[in-house]
Parts: C-alpha cells; sequence; structure tokens
C-alpha cells in the first residue's frame, strides 16, 4: 500500500493532467441477469479506461473511450459531431459504483454498478491478457482514493488503510433470470424455457415492466376480499397499460379488468385494478403523488404506482366510452380531493368542483401533432445556438468549503445591480452579471449578524430600494425584519412589525418595486395581510391597509403585479386575489387541496402562477364571459359560471417514474418563476425538483404542446433557480457548492437519455472563477 501511496502521490499531485491512470486495452460489457433479452451485450470490443480529473475538486470519473480500428476511422470523423457521447461512457466515481475487480479465466475484470438500469445490472471492462496485476490493483486503489475524496471533501493523503477499505467491494452473485411478470407471458412460457423462447417471445412479453402486483398468496387474497367488501366510489371495466422505459410506449397487459376506489375510512382511498378472477394488478393509496392525468381524447386515465418507496411505475387505463371515463373521474378526484382537504366532496359547490376536476384534464394531448412539436423544437434550439453567447453560458463559480459544510440554500436575483445573492448559512456570496452571460464571483457579506452582533442564518431574503438593501428575517423572530446595506454588508436597522402579528413572508409593494426607492413592501402572517412602512414610529404595520381573517386561512405565499395588485396563496390550497389592502379580495379561487408553497404573478396580471409540491397550477386571471368581460380576477369576481380554467402544468407520469427511479427520492418542486423584465412578456416558467431544473414554454403550453417542458440535469440537487431580470434565455443556478448561470438553449426535450445523463457542467475553461465564499 505504501509504494501505491507514492505513486498515487505523483498521479494526483501533477494537476495539469487531466487523466491519472489508464489502462490501455480492454472490452466493455453491460451484464443484465434480469433481463430476457440477453445476459451480456458488448458496448465497445476495443476500448481504453481512463481515471480522469474535473474541474470540481474531489470529483473524478471513471472514462471508457472506445478505440476505432482499422477501418473505422471514417465512421468516426462522420459520427464524431452527432454521435460523440457514443463513443464515451461517464461515470463518476462515488461509492454507489460499488467499483470493484476481480481475475476471472486468467483475465482481470473491472466491475461497477448500472445506476441507470435494473438493481442487477453491472457494467464490466474486462482488461486485455497483456495488462499487469500490478496496473489493475494501482488502478484500483487510485479509485478507491477517488471515492475517499469525493465523499470526505478532502485529500486522501491522511486517509488510513481502514478509512479506504470502505470503498473495497466484492462481487456478488449472479441472480436468477427472472421471467415477466404478466399474467399472460407466464401462460405461454414453461418455467424451465429459456433463452430459445426468449427470442420468440411477442413484443407484449419482452416488454412487460416487472413491476405489476399480483395476489400470490392467501394473506394477500383475505386482504383483498376485505377490501371489496369497502364501500366504492366508483367501478368500471378497464384495459391496463404499463409504461416500458425500453420502448417508450404503454404496453398492454390485459383488456378485462375492473378499476376501483375503494373508501377506506378516515380519508383514505384506495385505487385497486384487477380482473373478474379477483387477481390484482395494482394496488395504490390514492395520494397528489400519483400524477393524476386525465385525457379525454384517448378515453384514458395515466397514474404512477408505486411498489415500494419511491419506486414508481407509470399505468394506462383505457376506458370504453366516455361516460364511464368520467364516473370514474368523478370518483377518484372525489378520493383525492377528500384525502387532502378532510372534507365531503358533496360539500364544496358545483363550480368549485368542475374548476378542481378540470385542473387534472389533460387539454394538451390532441392539440398539436407531434411532429409540428418535433419541429418547433428543434427550431428553438436552433435559434438560441447561433447566438454564441448562449453557447458558452456554462460558467459555474465553486467555492472552497470553510469547514462548516454548510450549503446553498437561497437565490435573490437583482434587478438594478446586475448582482446575484447566494445565501450559505450565515454568509451572503454576492455575484456580478457580465455581458457576455456569465457569472463573476464579486464579494462575500460574512456572518450576517443582528446589529446586536448575534448572527443568524436568513430565513427569508429580498432586494430592497434599487438592489442598495436586502430585507432580511431571522428564523428566531416572527415578528421582527432587518435591513442590511448591501455596500457595507451590515445589518443597520431592525423593523418589528407588530406586537401580536408575526410576518412569515413578504414581497415587493408592486412587481418592479425594487427598481424604484420604494420603502414600504407587502408582508402577511398565517390569517392576516398587510403594508410595512419603515418610515413610521414604533411599529411598522400601516393599521388602516390590514387585512385579518378570523378563520384560519393558512397562508403561504403572495406576489404582487405592475400596478400593485396582490395574490395571496395558501396551505390549503386557494389563491385569494386582492386590488389593494385593507378589503376583501375580489376573487377567491378553490383549493386543489395541495399546499401552495409559492407563488408568482405576471406583470399584468394575466397569469397567476401556483407551485405545489407536484406540480404548477397556470391560472387565466382574464375573464372572457360575462358582464365583467375583459376585467382581471384582481379587480371585478369571477362570476359563478366563468370559474378560470386552471392548467396543471405537470410532468408526465412516465417521467415522473424515470426522475424518481433516478433520484429515490419523490418530486418536491422549488417555487416556480416567471422570466421578467420591464416591457418584457413572460414568455417561459422556471423551477426544479431535485437534479433537475425545468423549463415550460408559456407559447407551447397555451397552444396545447404534448410536452412543453425541457430540461437540464445536474449530479448534485438544485437549491434555488430563476432567470435573470430582463431575460427569458439565461437562467441562474444554485447547487449546493456552486452557482450557475446556463442558457435555457442548452435544456433538452426530457427522454430517457436526457434524464439519466447529468449535464458536463464541470468542464474545464479557463474562465471558471474559483474565489472562496
Amino acid at each position: 500500500m505504501f509504494m501505491i501511496r507514492n505513486v498515487s502521490k505523483l498521479l494526483f499531485g501533477e494537476t495539469s493532467k487531466q487523466d491519472l491512470l489508464q489502462i490501455d486495452s480492454g472490452q466493455l460489457y453491460l451484464i443484465r441477469p434480469r433481463s430476457p433479452k440477453g445476459y451480456s451485450e458488448c458496448i465497445f470490443k476495443e476500448s481504453t479506461a481512463f481515471i480522469r480529473r474535473t474541474s470540481t475538486p474531489y470529483h473524478y470519473q471513471l472514462v471508457i473511450q472506445r478505440v476505432f480500428e482499422e477501418g473505422e476511422e471514417t465512421l468516426q470523423e462522420e459520427s464524431e459531431d452527432e454521435d460523440a457521447d457514443m463513443n464515451d461512457r461517464v461515470f463518476l466515481l462515488d461509492e454507489s459504483l460499488h467499483f470493484r475487480s476481480v481475475f476471472r479465466d486468467g483475465q482481470a475484470v473491472f466491475a461497477w454498478n448500472d445506476l441507470l438500469g435494473d438493481p442487477d445490472d453491472t457494467f464490466e471492462f474486462v482488461c486485455d491478457t497483456a495488462t499487469q496485476p500490478g496496473q489493475v490493483n494501482t488502478f484500483e486503489i487510485v479509485a478507491m482514493q477517488c471515492q475517499f475524496e469525493r465523499k470526505y471533501k478532502r485529500s486522501y493523503e491522511n486517509a488510513t488503510d481502514a478509512d479506504l477499505e470502505q470503498f473495497s467491494f466484492s462481487t456478488p452473485t449472479i441472480p436468477p433470470v427472472v421471467r415477466p411478470t404478466s399474467p399472460k407471458a407466464a401462460q405461454e412460457q414453461s418455467p424451465t424455457s429459456h433463452n430459445k423462447n426468449d427470442v420468440s417471445l411477442p413484443k407484449e412479453s419482452l416488454h412487460t415492466p416487472r413491476i405489476v402486483r399480483m395476489e400470490t398468496n392467501e394473506r394477500e387474497r383475505d386482504e383483498a376480499k376485505h377490501q371489496r367488501d369497502l364501500p366504492i366510489l366508483t367501478k368500471e371495466h378497464v384495459e391496463l397499460h404499463l409504461y416500458d422505459t425500453d420502448s417508450g410506449t404503454f404496453i398492454l397487459q390485459d383488456s378485462e379488468l375492473e378499476a376501483c376506489v375503494f373508501d377506506n375510512g378516515g380519508w383514505k382511498y384506495t385505487l385497486e385494478v384487477a380482473n373478474p378472477g379477483k387477481e390484482v394488478w395494482v394496488t395504490q393509496v390514492i395520494v397528489p403523488d400519483i400524477s393524476p392525468v386525465f385525457n379525454f381524447d384517448y378515453l384514458s386515465f395515466i397514474f404512477n404506482a408505486y411498489q415500494d418507496e419511491h419506486a414508481p411505475f407509470s399505468c394506462l387505463l383505457r376506458f370504453r366510452d366516455m361516460p364511464s371515463l368520467e364516473r370514474f373521474q368523478e370518483g377518484l378526484m372525489r378520493g383525492l380531493w377528500e384525502h387532502l382537504n378532510e372534507t365531503s366532496w358533496l360539500k364544496a359547490k358545483s363550480d368549485d368542483r368542475d374548476y378542481i376536476v378540470e385542473a387534472f384534464q389533460d387539454i394538451t394531448m390532441s392539440d398539436v401533432s407531434e411532429e409540428e412539436e418535433e419541429v418547433g423544437f428543434e427550431a428553438e434550439n436552433v435559434e438560441e445556438e447561433d447566438n454564441p453567447d448562449d453557447v458558452s453560458f456554462d460558467e459555474t463559480t465553486q467555492f472552497p468549503d470553510d469547514g462548516t459544510h454548510e450549503e446553498n440554500s437561497q437565490l435573490a436575483v437583482g434587478t438594478q445591480s446586475d448582482r446575484s445573492f447566494v445565501i450559505r448559512g450565515s454568509r451572503i456570496g454576492v455575484f456580478k452579471h457580465t455581458p457576455s452571460n456569465h457569472l463573476e464571483f464579486s464579494t462575500t457579506i460574512n456572518k450576517v449578524q443582528t446589529p446586536k452582533g448575534k448572527a443568524f442564518q436568513p430565513k427569508k431574503v429580498m432586494l430592497h430600494a434599487g438592489d442598495s438593501s436586502m430585507i432580511l428575517q431571522n428564523p428566531s423572530n416572527a415578528h421582527s425584519v432587518f435591513k442590511m446595506d448591501i455596500e457595507t454588508g451590515k445589518i443597520v436597522d431592525e423593523w418589528k412589525v407588530h406586537d401580536d402579528i408575526p410576518i412569515i413572508n413578504y414581497v415587493p409593494e408592486n412587481k418592479f418595486a425594487q427598481l424604484t426607492n420604494e420603502q414600504t413592501f407587502i408582508g402577511h402572517s398565517k390569517n392576516a395581510i398587510f403594508r410595512v412602512d419603515p418610515r413610521i414610529s414604533g411599529n411598522k404595520m400601516v393599521d388602516s391597509e390590514l387585512k385579518q381573517y378570523l378563520s384560519k386561512n393558512e397562508f403561504s405565499a403572495a406576489a404582487t403585479t405592475e400596478k400593485g395588485y396582490i395574490a395571496v396563496a395558501s396551505n390549503k390550497g386557494d389563491i385569494r386575489l386582492f386590488d389593494r389592502l385593507g378589503i376583501n379580495a375580489k376573487s377567491h379561487l378553490p383549493a386543489l387541496g395541495d399546499p401552495i408553497v409559492g407563488i408568482d404573478v405576471s406583470a399584468d396580471g394575466r397569469w397567476i402562477l401556483a407551485t405545489c409540491r407536484t406540480y404548477l397550477l397556470l391560472v387565466d386571471a382574464k375573464q372572457e364571459t360575462g358582464k365583467n368581460a375583459g376585467k382581471l380576477g384582481f379587480e371585478k369576481g369571477f362570476g359563478k359560471d366563468a370559474k378560470p380554467k386552471p392548467r396543471r402544468l405537470a410532468l408526465s407520469p412516465s417521467h415522473v417514474a424515470q426522475f424518481q427511479h433516478e433520484t429515490k427520492m419523490p418530486l418536491s418542486f422549488t417555487i416556480a418563476k416567471f422570466n421578467t423584465g420591464l416591457n418584457a412578456e413572460e414568455t417561459s416558467v422556471v423551477a426544479s425538483t431535485g437534479p433537475f431544473i425545468i423549463t415550460w414554454d408559456l407559447k407551447k403550453v397555451l397552444k396545447g404542446s404534448k410536452e412543453p417542458y425541457s430540461i437540464r440535469r445536474y449530479s448534485e440537487e438544485v437549491k434555488a433557480d430563476n432567470f435573470r431580470f430582463g431575460s427569458d434565455k439565461s437562467v441562474i443556478v444554485a447547487l449546493p457548492q456552486q452557482v450557475d448561470m446556463v442558457a435555457k438553449g442548452s435544456f433538452k426535450k426530457a427522454t430517457r437519455q436526457s434524464i439519466a445523463t447529468p449535464v458536463k457542467q464541470l468542464r474545464s475553461r479557463s474562465s471558471i472563477v474559483n474565489s472562496p465564499y
């Protein structure tokens, strides 16, 4: 080990060298023990393995690079631009790979987990017979050291052998081949049949997902029998299709099934899909995470079911006719709404029920052809990539850890200063937006503290008065806010809002107030909304502009328009629209039931954008019919029959399933934002969940595009995001330790590949800023 440590020091110490180590020759295989399509697939007949450093300290990659054989040079040149990624396989050296080595039949083999495949899928790099055992040993030890540095964010040099040993893994035993779980496939194939019959299986059997729940024992049959004695909200005949990620299609499983929604009591409901023989295909508790979508053009209902925690699969139920789909929709939406609101669906007003049901209808699938959408998507990317400034946005700013292991948590984008401010613990990083659409580290505001010298980590920040100051709140003091002078980086004042009414959130007086010297701003508690004026003596709440409710409204978020109209959302999921403070709301939009965690409004007040955990809600506040036609819901209340038609901006259930397969975590959107700027039209929406950042094209949303969003995946969780002020083409992204400005044109259509592959945001560029933060 001592000799290898010395060799490693030479390898790691040569910082100008990108590749630390390489194995010159070998073959790359993908091993899939559970796949009916075949056990082993040769990916590269001839290749080289590298351990490569990245521009991020303590991050290294395992790279398998294809080596072209004689006669393939022409092929390489022709495919260099469009298929370059197909000639390299890149893996972040992390302990989740379980990177290991073994000698088999006289050859050294490196193996590691395929994190994008089934649980037992692995990659194997079979070294050429000329590879020396010492090379193999060194390669594995260096890989262990790389994994140590990634996990602990420090050099391996002081690590003990025991520290490194935790990254030494053994090759697991090969699991038995698992046959498809479709009843039909099971009947067609005998238990003893293997490769020969695999080839002749019909397409449906080959692509049947292995995630169907079936009754296989007495206990489960007893549970199913008990459940069928429960009250039924709806029961309809359906076909069941399951989504197959390999083919990207829904595969028919059974055409003679029944879908039932059972009332389990206590506001809990279950969806069950079973055949008349009571063999259960799917049983799923009805919760928001099922991502329900109804499509009337195809008489279908799509949702996600969960076999175990955070492992969803997408199902499609197809109905015989429109009346049966409508009955099922009524029953399922009743179950979901009652579960979320814990009150009877029948107590809701009929127009409110219509509003809620419409939010879960897929209004997008038939309005735009797939061909038109593909053309539109490609045209958009070509147009943006023609601009060189848009192509080179992959500028990241990374800051060495100061030992506190704190992460970025909030982002405030300036409107006048062309600066962005990132909160990390009790520090604030300041970043300049350059004319070439890059970020440049400017300075750090260290140790945010009260005028009395008590440090705190800001709960909420808002730029104020032409970006000259920042309003912050100490989580331990709900009745006051603090004013920080941006130039000095010091808190200069504490404003107590009220003795009894807390301030849990605050927003600018109007959409563009931050561009001016406006001193007042809007605040709210859980059941009150008010103006804060720092210029008045004593408590800063303006009593004449207070609207307080006796009921527990659970206000959670607010936003303002250019004219100062106010939208207030709640944890109950409803939205109130005000034209001014101190009076009742002009309009009240019903709750879908999911808590609203954030809200934004277009400058003209036409569009309201609410963020829930698993979806966004876009509401048109302009009234098209009735006596108030042409008026906004902020100005005049919606008539009984003139409620707006909400648009639910959600990822498709199949994409949700793929997202959660990658992250092993449920969806949880950051607060969605419109692009915004003076005299600029809102054209895009940005939000993120886990390592994925998503932009929606509003034009595509309103035209009815099938998938109006594009994505960009990082290797780490996105903490906060927003558009650069005055632009819809630049997105600022806060990662745990980095801040990134990227071009919207670099986002990709959501596909299996783009969902599974993190962007190469860590490319080495001379213009990357590395500054202490």
